[in-house]
Order: structure tokens, then C-alpha cells, then sequence
């Protein structure tokens, strides 16, 4: 049986370096922070995990942030634009199980994920990354590149039959995954 999952968490988004100037809090997805900020330069998470967005939407260039201070985080990640949506991750108790394949809509090659893995090319002898997956049970990170490097993008049970499409670039690959863990004190 599923274990229910809870939504309670909370971002506190900081027009200014530092935790300074005007601030508003979130406890749930906001998918566009304009009407409640100009800008967006530092933020404090006080509970949950939450994906931060460079983009309204939900899209573009994601983010991972779990308790804890960013006092400057474009600066710590490199951005060149300022959150502008974000998203709570539930939390998960149980199991974590993915399906991956090493081509879109389901095709080539299969495995069934249900831990970390570093490097898909390295563990299962594939000659590159997975294009399509499944997610059966948990939240999870997945990478670009081997070893939880590059790019991220955060994906919920769901099916995912074309990542190219999710990202907008000619034949997006994962080279790593992460499971999302301990992110409710």
C-alpha cells in the first residue's frame, strides 16, 4: 500500500542579498513570483525540499534547495536570472522505484531503478544515458552528466516518454539520478 504523503513546507524569497529588503513566504507551488517581487536574490527554506525555477512556469533552468540559508545563491550557482516559480516536493515514505529506458516512448533497453545511481554508463554497461523513464514510486534528481553533474531536473511519479520535448533540446540524455530523501525534520 501507498504511504500518503505530506505538502507542508516553507520559502522565504528575499528581493536582496543577504535576507534583506522586501520578502515574501511560501508554503505551497507558485508558479509565477512577479506580482510579489522584482527581483530575487537570496531565499531561506525553513521546511521541505522545493525546486526553484529561473523561469515563471515552472521552466527553465531548475534548482534544488532543501533547509537551510542562500544567501546568495545566484552567485553560489552561477545564474544569470533570478528564481521566479517554485515548486514543494512531497514528501515520500517508502519505496523508490523507476523504470528506465535507453530510448524514448519506452524503447531499448530497461532497468529498474530503485536506488542512487552515480553513473548509468558505468553500473549497467550502457553506452551512454537513458531517454525515457518511468517513475513507480518516490521524487527524484535526475543529471545530465555521470556523477550528479550538470544540469537537473526534478521528476514525479509519472511517465516521461521524451525528455527532449520536457527540455527543449535535441535528444536530451540522463546520466545520473538521486533520490530525494530527508527533506521533512
Amino acid at each position: 500500500p501507498k504511504i500518503p504523503v505530506t505538502t507542508m513546507g516553507k520559502i522565504i524569497f528575499f528581493e536582496d542579498r543577504n535576507f534583506k529588503g522586501h520578502s515574501y513566504e511560501w508554503t505551497s507551488d507558485c508558479s509565477d513570483m512577479a506580482p510579489f517581487l522584482a527581483r530575487c536574490h537570496s531565499c531561506r527554506v525553513e521546511s521541505g525540499c522545493w525546486m526553484v525555477y529561473d523561469r515563471p512556469n515552472f521552466m527553465g533552468n531548475q534548482y534544488f534547495v532543501r533547509r537551510g540559508e542562500y544567501a546568495d545563491y545566484m552567485s553560489m550557482w552561477g545564474m544569470s536570472e533570478w528564481v521566479k516559480s517554485c515548486r514543494l516536493i512531497p514528501m515520500h515514505r517508502g519505496p523508490y522505484r523507476t523504470r528506465i529506458y535507453g530510448r524514448e516512448n519506452f524503447m531499448g533497453q530497461m532497468m529498474e531503478i530503485m536506488d542512487d545511481c552515480d553513473s548509468v554508463t558505468e553500473r549497467y554497461h550502457w553506452s551512454s544515458g537513458f531517454m525515457s523513464c518511468h517513475v513507480l514510486d518516490g521524487h527524484w534528481l535526475l543529471y545530465e552528466m555521470p556523477h550528479y553533474k550538470g544540469r537537473m531536473w526534478y521528476f514525479q511519479p509519472g511517465e516521461y516518454r521524451n525528455f527532449r520535448e520536457m527540455v527543449g533540446t535535441g535528444s536530451m540524455r540522463f546520466m545520473s539520478m538521486r533520490r530525494i530523501l530527508d527533506c521533512w525534520y
